[in-house]
């Protein structure tokens, strides 16, 4: 059986942007829209914004972290 080309979406992405095309199937939200979500919990650390994604929106821990480390990398390469 010839093994089974990577999709599109997910072909090169590395980290916790690998878990994105999941995060859109399973909670019918884009990934920008999540991310603006996060960006409005100002002062709010990592694991708090965690616990928030997964108590307000349901979201799993690895789903919501993965979406949290790659909103606040992003934010912070854009703060130097």
């Amino acid at each position: 059986m010839p093994a089974r080309k990577p999709s599109h979406t997910t072909a090169g992405a590395k980290g916790p942007a690998s878990y994105f095309p999941s995060i859109e199937k399973t909670y019918g939200r884009p990934v920008a829209e999540w991310q603006a979500l996060i960006r409005a919990q100002r002062g709010k650390r990592h694991m708090e914004l965690v616990g928030w994604l997964k108590a307000t929106h349901g979201l799993g821990h690895g789903h919501a972290n993965a979406l949290v480390a790659h909103t606040l990398a992003e934010d912070a390469k854009g703060a130097r």
